[in-house]
């Protein structure tokens, strides 16, 4: 008999057309909302922040607009908007956005309610570790990407400029209290942010029916979205207004978060993480992508055991294929994919990566989110992340 914990405190409203009902549900009782959005001012410009400012305006709800939060987000700026949201007196924060800004919602929703730096509250590398006892303001998600699953899990990520470190954190305050996930909402994002955000959601549910905290539940909504994205995924980017495709890839992205509060991502993550907290250019779907195949041949080669499950979501006749095969058929499934959502061009040297940097990735990998090295199905050591990096380098 498996031993696990199961906690979904969100409401998740999900379809097209349901930012509509943020006027009218009774799930927001809030009166003054920080509203959260990126600073490259697309949810501006599609007019997503004006449509949620007025339907908030409708039920009465005053808005204190924050767009200064980065594709990778620092420090800094949740440190600023949660300083204007105790002067303001808000008493709810929204991130409207993809991955970084609903993140950074969860981050300003606890710092304004906790005192001391932002930095103090990590629980890894120079992370204070202190424990955030005031608890946070509650938090609405409303998602423009399906990418991160954020919306859906209590984890967020901060990149700490000063100590090259990318950090994710999260405890049962971060949960969002409310989601709207609507589909209408992605059709404008472009084919390569498309691609970015799906691969994502893709790693996150393949990660965490690796992990060994993996659970039924997890189990069942990891094969599903795996399913989807592989599937939906080369559509959306070839036809950004498919609204069938752009809603699977809503749902697997949301699985996918699911996923992450029952069970983890694994090292794959670690490593990423430490490439963009030393090159911010590089957008965490592209990140995760570039070392992908090299990252799970080398696991497929150690353990094999549940990657013939993940071939089979891809859509692989694992069944034709001799046992020690199999798992290799996830690799390949994973190459065909990423050539369809055209991110086969994407390398690490592109974005000025140096192989002389690898020994320092590996150690950042394990000094800023070794937690995930713990739940990983193989044991790993500072030479075989370098190994990986050595692999996947172009």
């Amino acid at each position: 008999m498996e031993s696990f914990t199961y906690y979904m405190p969100t409401r998740l409203l999900f379809g097209a057309g349901r930012l509509a009902e943020l006027a009218t549900t009774e799930h927001f009782p809030w009166k003054k909302a920080l509203l959260v959005a990126g600073a490259g001012g697309s949810a501006r410009r599609s007019g997503t922040l004006d449509r949620v400012r007025g339907l908030l305006a409708s039920r009465g709800v005053q808005t204190v607009v924050y767009d200064r939060i980065r594709p990778n987000p620092e420090v800094a700026q949740v440190e600023e908007a949660a300083r204007i949201a105790k002067e303001e007196g808000c008493d709810v924060v929204i991130g409207l956005g993809g991955g970084s800004t609903i993140d950074s919602a969860k981050s300003i929703a606890m710092l304004a309610k906790n005192p001391g730096p932002y930095w103090d509250y990590m629980t890894s590398g120079t992370g204070g570790r202190r424990v955030a006892r005031n608890g946070a303001l509650p938090i609405v998600a409303i998602t423009t990407t399906a990418g991160t699953g954020t919306e859906a899990d209590p984890w967020t990520v901060q990149s700490n400029p000063q100590s090259r470190e990318k950090i994710g954190w999260g405890s049962d305050i971060t949960f969002p209290t409310l989601s709207i996930i609507d589909p209408e909402l992605m059709t404008s994002l472009s084919p390569r942010q498309t691609a970015y955000t799906g691969m994502d959601a893709l790693f996150h549910s393949a990660e965490a029916y690796l992990a060994t905290c993996h659970q039924p539940a997890s189990d069942l909504l990891a094969l599903e979205a795996v399913s989807l994205i592989a599937k939906q995924l080369p559509v959306a980017v070839a036809d950004g207004s498919n609204i069938e495709a752009r809603a699977a890839l809503a749902w697997a992205n949301t699985e996918a978060g699911i996923c992450e509060s029952l069970s983890s991502c694994i090292s794959h993550h670690s490593m990423e993480h430490a490439v963009s907290a030393f090159y911010p250019d590089v957008a965490h779907g592209c990140g995760l992508t570039m070392l992908s195949v090299a990252y799970f041949s080398d696991l497929a080669e150690r353990r094999p055991e549940r990657f013939a499950e993940l071939a089979q979501a891809m859509g692989e006749k694992v069944d034709l294929l001799p046992e020690s095969e199999r798992a290799f058929a996830f690799i390949r499934a994973l190459e065909k994919l990423i050539q369809a959502v055209g991110l086969a061009d994407e390398t690490l040297s592109k974005y000025g990566v140096r192989k002389a940097d690898i020994p320092e990735l590996a150690r950042n990998a394990f000094s800023a989110m070794g937690g995930l090295f713990k739940v990983t199905p193989v044991k790993q050591e500072q030479a075989d992340v370098e190994r990986i990096f050595q692999r996947a380098y172009r």
